[in-house]
């Protein structure tokens, strides 16, 4: 797998994930535009692939405005002649319950994550279509989205809406040989730090040790080691047959989701009325009420987190 030649725009690249991403892409060969609000922090990432002999250049601006897109595949283009890849990243997290979230935490989070990644795919795409040589479209979701989580509702949406766009961009581009894809890691991160279930794998991770295997194998919880790989896959040849997909990867584990599908099937001649709801309606509905929410296995008491004083 190479990416010689190719030239990548990752969103939100300053730091954590999306810098992992960007390292992992210029190694495998791609020269890349990172994006970070801070530009002391766009400039170390540009260095840190610099110093070791990779090529990067930065555009310092909030994901979400056209503007923003469009100085993104300026970049990429004017500074390195192309553009292949883009990998959505970029994001915000403003999280409260439903009944004390604001208007501006929805709209914060909705305009970063899901019109951020519309925007930026628009313009990318549009350019790959001219270019006339396919490209790799390469979004990031979240279990949230998938699953729902407690106090998160601006961001559930926000990253359920981004598989549902993945998933028409997939047909979308199909033609144009652009493959369209979103990757939902689960990873330690500033916000998985500051959960105590976690705290065992985030002390690990801290003093560069491996994280126990119950959360690698089990929970399938790792580092942005685990995940940037996947992403370079994705953005490469050996992938161009892998597009409108929704893949899981943490710690030991790659899961593909699968798309939303009925469970179970009914017909009521002439249409449900309310009787037949109180009736088979009911019964074929309360037999196969869905989960909501991760679940997950009780700790072992050895990597239980210290108590609180």
């Amino acid at each position: 797998m190479t990416l010689a030649g190719k030239v990548a725009i990752v969103t939100g690249s300053g730091r954590g994930l999306g810098l992992a991403y960007a390292q992992e892409l210029a190694r495998q060969g791609a020269s890349v535009v990172i994006n970070d609000v801070d530009a002391a922090t766009a400039a170390e990432a540009v260095a840190s692939i610099e110093t070791v002999g990779g090529k990067a250049t930065a555009v310092v601006a909030p994901v979400g405005p056209t503007e923003t897109a469009q100085q993104l595949v300026a970049a990429a283009v004017e500074t390195f002649g192309r553009l292949d890849i883009l990998v959505t990243n970029a994001g915000v997290l403003r999280d409260t319950v439903l009944w004390k979230m604001s208007d501006e935490d929805f709209d914060l989070v909705i305009d970063v994550h899901l019109r951020g990644t519309f925007t930026c795919v628009r313009e990318a795409a549009a350019y790959m279509r001219e270019q006339g040589e396919g490209g790799r479209i390469i979004a990031i979701g979240s279990p949230t989205g998938q699953r729902g989580n407690f106090g998160q509702t601006n961001y559930a949406a926000a990253k359920a809406g981004i598989v549902g766009m993945v998933r028409t961009w997939a047909l979308e581009l199909k033609r144009a040989g652009i493959t369209a894809n979103a990757v939902i890691p689960v990873a330690a991160t500033a916000m998985t730090a500051t959960v105590p279930y976690f705290h065992a794998a985030v002390e690990a991770e801290a003093q560069g040790e491996v994280m126990p295997a119950f959360f690698r194998h089990d929970l399938g919880f790792g580092d942005a080691g685990d995940v940037a790989p996947l992403i370079a896959y994705l953005a490469s040849d050996d992938a161009a047959g892998v597009t409108g997909q929704a893949i899981g990867v943490g710690g030991d584990r790659l899961q593909v989701w699968g798309h939303p599908e009925p469970v179970a099937t009914a017909y009521h001649e002439g249409g449900w009325d309310a009787e037949a709801y109180a009736g088979e309606g009911g019964v074929l509905i309360g037999e196969n009420v869905q989960s909501v929410g991760e679940k997950f296995p009780a700790l072992p008491d050895e990597l239980q987190p210290p108590a609180r004083a």
